[in-house]
């Protein structure tokens, strides 16, 4: 590791003076003025990643908690320096698990690149940072975007479900220094770990977030976002719905025009029909990692094929059935039926003579399950009741509104949420 103990030609102060500053300083918005503008950018982060003088490691000398903001600095430039020994895992646990997060709310930047900096050693530790960050989890974060992207690089889709569980509904810009594009990344993750864990109701959700997010020209990943999306419901319903009126009609006109739309056209139909048109897409699907989407969506088409002839016929053989599906084995057929029977999804017997004989489906509902979908309803009524009263005090809101109250769609999120200039990355033209 470098040295930078003594005070730098052209009058930059070395990391001795740094650490007096650190040490001494009691108001934070002085220091991290002070740690932006001490030396000039392409010197700081070296010096920030040295030695004392003495040789000493600095961030053996300061408290995670009590020094967070100096900490936070030195401890980020040494995780970027190709200079400077990587800090072990322990010490990045520690600050990330005791840091002060009224400290390190006074320098954003800063905080998100320590977050990619902790990516690639220590997801336990990126956890700790993306949760006690925030006032609370609904507000979204850089730290969000990277922690998901991280679960889903290395697979981690559980270690996910704690943050994914808390909605999106407060965005402060002076707590984070957010883009456009972090929102559209965090619920494009978001759903790629949702549907991983096969959890495709929420996963639906993230990517309809992701898709319908207002922005003068779609990006790339809402196109991505989309695809899975559709996906994700002909899994789940057998059939696509539409996306909000707010979304980008170029975004709809895209996805009609590509496999995925053939696809869904032709969704559900016989399982030799659906194989043979995947198999000419096969590269297209593969370079685009929605195979695996896609071959569940396969194997779910008997499902839906079944499920359109109970409305048709009151009886029908296990081979009839077979026939209409494009399952040659009566026992295949069988099981499915039966799988279907017993996760309610249909209502049906089959008889000695494999005769299937199908009855009204009669709803379900626990106590526990009534309890739970009460309790639910009422967590999202407090929710919006706080995001309604938020909005209402919001002075910036209420001004927009008188000014625009004879043109309301002249305004929309990407305008008015994030700062100029912020708007979504890797645009795409209609060709």
């Amino acid at each position: 590791m470098s040295t930078a103990g003594t005070s730098q030609a052209g009058g930059s102060a070395s990391l001795d003076d740094v650490l007096q500053q650190i040490t001494t300083s009691n108001n934070p918005s002085t220091l991290n003025h002070y740690l932006k503008t001490f030396a000039p950018k392409e010197s700081r982060d070296t010096i920030l990643a040295s030695t004392l003088s003495s040789g000493q490691d600095p961030l053996s000398v300061l408290d995670p908690q009590s020094n967070t903001l100096g900490y936070l600095y030195i401890l980020s430039a040494r995780l970027h320096s190709s200079l400077a020994p990587t800090p072990t895992l322990s010490i990045i646990e520690d600050f990330c698990s005791q840091f002060d997060p009224v400290q390190a709310r006074f320098a954003p930047e800063r905080v998100t690149f320590l977050a990619k900096g902790i990516a690639k050693y220590a997801l336990a530790s990126l956890y700790s940072l993306v949760t006690r960050y925030p006032p609370d989890l609904s507000y979204l974060t850089t730290l969000h975007a990277i922690f998901l992207k991280t679960c889903v690089a290395t697979r981690h889709f559980t270690t996910a479900l704690p943050v994914l569980a808390v909605p999106i509904t407060s965005v402060d810009t002076t707590l984070s220094d957010l883009h456009y594009n972090d929102n559209l990344v965090y619920h494009y993750a978001g759903g790629i770990a949702l549907g991983a864990l096969k959890r495709w109701r929420e996963a639906e959700e993230f990517f309809e977030i992701c898709v319908s997010a207002p922005a003068q020209v779609p990006a790339a990943i809402q196109l991505e976002a989309y695809k899975k999306l559709v996906l994700v419901q002909l899994i789940q319903y057998g059939e696509t719905s539409s996306p909000p009126k707010y979304t980008h009609p170029a975004l709809g006109r895209q996805l009609k025009a590509s496999p995925y739309g053939a696809f869904v056209k032709m969704y559900p139909s016989r399982l030799d029909a659906l194989r043979a048109f995947v198999s000419k897409e096969q590269e297209l699907f593969n370079q685009e990692r929605n195979t695996g989407l896609i071959n569940q969506a396969i194997d779910r088409a008997p499902v839906w094929l079944i499920k359109k002839l109970t409305a048709t016929y009151l009886t029908l053989g296990l081979a009839d059935i077979g026939r209409e599906v494009g399952i040659q084995s009566e026992e295949d057929v069988r099981a499915i039926i039966l799988d279907m029977i017993d996760s309610g999804e249909i209502n049906a017997t089959i008889s000695a003579d494999d005769t299937v004989t199908f009855a009204d489906l009669v709803p379900q509902f626990s106590k526990d399950e009534l309890d739970r979908l009460v309790v639910q309803a009422q967590e999202h009524n407090r929710v919006l009741a706080k995001v309604e009263r938020t909005i209402n005090a919001s002075k910036e809101y209420l001004t927009k509104a008188l000014k625009h109250k004879d043109d309301a769609g002249s305004w929309g999120i990407e305008e008015d949420v994030f700062p100029p200039g912020m708007g979504a990355s890797t645009p795409w033209a209609e060709e």
